[in-house]
């Protein structure tokens, strides 16, 4: 098995190192683990050289063992979870006292590091919004099941009302309808207090704070005719205020207080006063600012509201239908109950409900566009057929949570699809809802005046509106990767999906990376590239500051630190750009790239900017490493004369076996 030899690996690399207890800390850049010593002479570098996987060791600042790009990740990994921490985090004192002899303690070295607390948690630089996303991700999935389920029953349960509304059923179902409203009910009443906790496990605090909070929102206690004031108003709050992304947010802040509270509160007393400290400051926190703040919003969108609906036209029904997924994830959706039922009041029926409705079938068509075009990812697909059905019948929790958010274009590109919908209802004109009720398909029985068919239209129009917009737009190429049901990449994944990646090319070129002056490997002043212990290729003195691809090909991975990536070409050359010596230390920050995982680019194509002052500052080396891991495909590299070259121009020449 795979994970057995980047096992042993890591034991190997233990064992000529002095055991675990020798280690200070372990990181590792895109080649090569950087290991902190306590004691360098207890290493045994001769002997480390010759482990079957090792590629070289070099002994600078910090002692690193050449591994290579898509196995020094995993190995760190490996060794870091051997002593229960995490990669960049300081071993604990207590391996010091274990025995020098690493294998025979293997296990007491573990138990005793399995002691030490570890709440850091290694992520990855990106951008705050695909970081914001991750984390909904994460939150909402283990969600899913419950989502699928509770959602059938209630879609189901909504036909089966809106029947019995529209006298298509009589009074015998009211038992059956009610049951069932009982049992989907247990996860929609109370779907804040579910968000609380995983949010709260999410982000390192307490799960079951995280659900106080969530239940907070609802105002529990709060009975009528008492009321808490809106501080900013002096008006009674609403029990529900907030929404989700309210719950999202203060869970979120609630991590950071109770980390706080327990790194400043003394151990003998922490188990007290850490969780009343919080709670009481969260609470106070979320009740009169968060749960206002979403008051304040609620009434400026009622005026806006109220604005579109005099409007008119397919213009009030596009914008309705486009921003009620929003509402819906602030919980300002409740506002609307009152302006429906007063419309019912005077109209006989709400035209409000049907074109809102038009929201979630946007969502439908989205998902129906990602199932094509990301059929490889199993793991998108199979949550896809679960929360299809149920968003359908009208509800579209699974679809939000599960599907489009996380991805995040989808989302904007299903709002859309809502928005034709909307504007082709209002369009039409005159379609209406007798009730409140479930939307999408479950509607169709409430709709007034048998004006059904206008209302089916609109439906169409959403779902094949979010289908195209989605389709051409809206589909992130990381949703398209090949993944199996858990999530993970397969191989395949790095293999562009045209006719000619199959092929295999007798030649291929590298395009310089950066403008400069071209070198030869061998030149560079770093003994892990110059003696080409992780493949042959060129160097690059830059001296201008904007970054291209070398290849056409497929992003395989980038370092959080954003100085390296791996991509994979075309002909299945496996390529390392390496942006700067020894500038892993540097944190990312005179790096800016523009490429992630699962990307497709081509040669010559900028993907960044590297801020050449700021590596001069810290005392580093600017050099541009481009190099060829798998040289086992190359049976001849050749550079180009030039001495001088402009980025996105060919640089070497290569002959492939």
């Amino acid at each position: 098995m795979a994970e057995d030899k980047y096992q042993v690996l890591a034991q190997q690399i233990y064992a000529h190192i002095g055991g675990p207890q020798n280690v200070s800390k372990i990181i590792h850049c895109m080649t090569r683990l950087r290991i902190t010593l306590k004691d360098e002479s207890q290493a045994e570098t001769a002997g480390l050289k010759k482990v079957p996987g090792v590629l070289g060791v070099a002994e600078e600042d910090t002692y690193q063992v050449i591994l290579g790009p898509g196995i020094v990740n995993k190995v760190a990994k490996e060794m870091v979870a051997q002593v229960g921490v995490e990669l960049g985090q300081d071993f604990p004192d207590q391996l010091a006292k274990q025995s020098s002899n690493y294998a025979a303690d293997k296990q007491a070295v573990t138990q005793k590091a399995a002691q030490v607390h570890a709440e850091h948690k290694a992520k990855l630089k990106q951008t705050w919004w695909r970081m914001a996303l991750k984390h909904i991700s994460s939150i909402f999935i283990p969600l899913i099941p419950a989502f699928v389920g509770a959602g059938l029953i209630s879609g189901i349960a909504g036909i089966l009302g809106n029947m019995q509304t529209a006298h298509l059923l009589g009074p015998e179902w009211s038992t059956i309808i009610l049951t069932m409203k009982a049992i989907y009910g247990g996860l929609f009443i109370y779907l804040n207090i579910y968000v609380g906790i995983n949010t709260a496990t999410e982000f390192g605090a307490t799960p079951g704070l995280g659900g106080i909070i969530g239940g907070l929102v609802y105002l529990p206690g709060v009975v009528a005719p008492s009321t808490l004031p809106n501080i900013f108003t002096g008006t009674a709050l609403t029990a529900g205020s907030g929404g989700i992304i309210g719950i999202l947010f203060s869970v979120w802040i609630l991590a950071f207080v109770e980390k706080w509270f327990h790194k400043h509160i003394p151990d003998s007393v922490d188990i007290i006063f850490s969780p009343f400290l919080t709670l009481l400051v969260m609470g106070l926190f979320t009740i009169f600012l968060v749960m206002p703040a979403a008051g304040w919003i609620s009434s400026s969108l009622v005026g806006s509201i109220n604005w579109i609906l005099n409007v008119g036209g397919a213009f009030s029904g596009f914008v309705l239908g486009l921003v009620f997924l929003p509402m819906v994830m602030l919980g300002l959706h409740q506002i609307l109950t009152p302006i429906h039922l007063e419309m019912i009041k005077q109209l006989g029926n709400t035209p409000l409900l049907p074109i809102l409705a038009m929201a979630g079938a946007g969502q439908v068509g989205a998902a129906i566009a990602l199932w094509i075009k990301c059929r490889k990812n199993k793991q998108l697909i199979n949550l896809i057929k679960g929360a299809l059905p149920v968003g359908i019948l009208g509800v579209g929790e699974p679809l939000i949570y599960g599907v489009s958010l996380p991805l995040g274009r989808p989302f904007v590109t299903a709002c859309i699809g809502g928005g034709i919908g909307g504007a082709v209802i209002s369009g039409i004109g005159h379609i209406g809802a007798t009730s409140i009720g479930p939307s999408g398909v479950a509607l169709i029985p409430l709709i007034a005046n048998g004006k059904w068919f206008g209302y089916v239209l609109g439906l169409l129009a959403a779902y094949v509106g979010g289908f195209l917009i989605t389709y051409f737009f809206g589909v992130p190429k990381s949703a398209m990767l090949a993944k199996n049901e858990a999530g993970e990449l397969l191989e395949t994944s790095d293999k562009t999906t045209t006719s000619t990646a199959a092929v295999k090319v007798k030649a291929a070129t590298l395009t310089a990376p950066v403008s400069g002056k071209l070198e030869k490997l061998a030149d560079v002043n770093d003994g892990v590239f110059s003696k080409k212990m992780v493949g042959d290729g060129f160097a690059v003195e830059p001296t201008e500051e904007t970054i291209y691809s070398p290849i056409t090909g497929t992003i395989v991975s980038v370092m959080d630190t954003k100085h390296a990536w791996t991509m994979k070409s075309e002909n299945g050359l496996e390529i390392l750009v390496h942006l700067g010596l020894d500038t892993v230390k540097l944190k990312g920050e005179p790096f800016s790239l523009d490429i992630q995982a699962g990307d497709q680019v081509i040669a010559g194509q900028q993907v960044g900017t590297m801020d050449l002052q700021k590596i001069a500052a810290a005392n580093k080396a600017a050099t541009v490493i481009t190099v060829i891991t798998n040289l086992d495909q190359v049976a001849a590299l050749d550079l180009t004369q030039t001495k001088t070259i402009a980025g996105g121009a060919i640089a070497a020449n290569i002959k492939l076996k």
